[in-house]
């Protein structure tokens, strides 16, 4: 998972320490039976009371004087579901629609707040060893620590204010904003990072984030995570071949393509369990603070909601495709070592003799996350 037992430890004992959690406080979430639970918040019973408990010792300094966390934070979920705020939750809370909007703000600063706690790539040998044998597992691919995308978020931009608008225009000829996301085979979140104009490939993202800094200062070992044609080959990147010339470069492919459609299940997911990432409203260049907490507080409660077996909400249409990403404009030269090593793990693992041929022609179904 993307994070362990010690993790829930630790914030059961602060929980506690602070007293907040009591069975018999009552809460507004009490109103609603547990289908209309769901219906409304497209998360269950259980799951609602941890991240209540968790996050209301963190706005203890910032709750609205005639609100509660627990009201507060029922408005914000609300939202996250369904990508407006409900009338049902305005008329029961008595409520404007700026009120909806400034709880919303604050709340998701608080529980992006929790991503140190609750997205975590992993840090010990026994923790990557743990991951990179799960892939294995699934992909044949070794040694890979998860699977690197560049995740789009719709958002709505002025077509008057031109190069701003040009800005936010993704490979697909829609505007968005754009995340570094990281997870692993199970679909669990191990990093989000940055928030940036559609407009942004890649490789530009990787070259500036942490985690992409500390790969390529092996600060994580010898190990790769997987990304997509968008991406160069580096030693710590893997990318499918571009021409594959034999059948080990042809399976290698297919494997590449089976744990990077765990990505886009992933994704696909959090955006019907959260259909406010289907659609983050109007942005500026300038102040992508407020979304970058959204895109971040959604995938913490991704993956509290899998830690609770919550299954997502029914599928609406199909789920999107990754973006393939900007084709190099020019002959980029790629590192000597980072192909002789792509091809040694080629040969190794998807030769004739070697090659595990249940692990690549498995389908991932997005039940399976």
């Amino acid at each position: 998972m993307a994070f362990a037992l010690p993790v829930w430890i630790a914030v059961q004992e602060e929980l506690l320490s602070y007293g907040a959690v009591d069975s018999e406080s009552p809460s507004c979430f009490d109103d609603f039976d547990d289908e209309g639970l769901f219906r409304m918040f497209h998360l269950t019973r259980p799951c609602i009371a941890f991240i209540t408990d968790t996050i209301r010792i963190r706005m203890k300094k910032v709750a609205l004087k005639k609100l509660s966390v627990d009201a507060m934070l029922m408005v914000t979920l609300n939202y996250y579901a369904h990508g407006v705020s409900s009338s049902v939750i305005h008329q029961k809370l008595g409520l404007t629609q700026n009120d909806c909007l400034a709880i919303i703000c604050t709340v998701s600063g608080v529980i992006a707040g929790m991503a140190d706690q609750f997205i975590s790539f992993p840090l010990t040998r026994n923790a990557r060893a743990n991951i990179a044998f799960k892939i294995e597992k699934c992909c044949g691919i070794p040694d890979a620590l998860g699977v690197l995308a560049a995740a789009h978020f719709k958002i709505r931009a002025s077509p008057y204010e031109k190069d701003t608008f040009r800005s936010f225009v993704n490979t697909l000829g829609y505007t968005s904003v754009v995340s570094q996301v990281i997870c692993d085979s199970d679909g669990n979140i191990l990093s989000v990072e940055k928030c940036c104009v559609g407009s942004t490939c890649e490789q530009d993202l990787w070259d500036s984030s942490f985690k992409g800094r500390e790969m390529e200062n092996e600060l994580h070992g010898q190990y790769w995570v997987i990304g997509g044609r968008g991406y160069l080959l580096s030693k710590h990147v893997l990318t499918p071949v571009s021409k594959p010339s034999n059948d080990e470069e042809t399976r290698f492919n297919q494997a590449h393509t089976k744990i990077h459609n765990v990505m886009r299940t992933t994704l696909g997911s959090m955006k019907r369990r959260f259909r406010c990432l289907m659609q983050l409203g109007f942005a500026q260049e300038g102040s992508l603070d407020k979304k970058s907490n959204i895109i971040k507080a959604c995938s913490v409660l991704h993956n509290i909601s899998k830690k609770f077996s919550v299954p997502p909400p029914p599928v609406v249409g199909k789920i999107e495709h990754l973006h393939r990403g900007k084709q190099h404009s020019e002959q980029v030269e790629i590192n000597s070592e980072a192909l002789k090593a792509r091809q040694e793990l080629i040969n190794c693992n998807f030769s004739v003799a070697s090659s595990r041929q249940d692990p690549v022609s498995d389908g991932v179904k997005e039940e399976d996350l």
